[in-house]
Formats: structure tokens, C-alpha cells, sequence
């Protein structure tokens, strides 16, 4: 078992309590990125993580899906705009 110091366990805590806002933020990258990307492979990467930051901001894994199926640039910009 591990044992964290006061410090550690305030800084676990604050990571859990403010996970949603930093998967909210790792959205707004990926768009700015998928924007400029030309490597196939990169952009490909960049669509799967965002379906993983999507479903931990509580989209519903079937919106999620489909934007992702559809690579939709736009509508993950808009789902990026209503979690704001």
C-alpha cells in the first residue's frame, strides 16, 4: 500500500475534483490541433483521444461516437463551446 504525504494527498484530491475541467481543456487542444495536423497518423491519434476526453467531460458515448465516426471537426468544436 502506498502512503502519501499531507502535500501528495491535496494535490491527488485537487486532480480529481478538477478533472473535468482539464479534459475540457485537452478538448480545446485537440481541436486547435486537428485544425493544422496533415499526418494522417497524428490526426488519427487525435481522434481517438478525443473521444476519451469527451466521454470524461459526460458526453454520451453514442454523440461521442458518431462525431468521431464522422471525423465532424465542427460539431466537436460545438460540443467544445456548449461544455464552456
Amino acid at each position: 500500500m502506498t502512503h502519501h504525504t499531507p502535500h501528495q494527498k491535496g494535490i491527488i484530491k485537487r486532480f480529481y475534483e478538477h478533472r473535468d475541467t482539464l479534459a475540457v481543456q485537452k478538448l480545446g487542444e485537440i481541436v486547435s490541433n486537428l485544425y493544422v495536423e496533415t499526418s494522417e497518423r497524428k490526426i488519427a491519434a487525435a481522434w481517438r483521444a478525443a473521444e476519451k476526453h469527451l466521454l470524461a467531460c459526460g458526453v454520451s458515448r453514442h454523440e461521442a461516437g458518431n462525431v468521431v465516426k464522422e471525423r465532424d471537426l465542427g460539431a466537436l468544436a460545438k460540443i467544445l463551446q456548449r461544455l464552456f
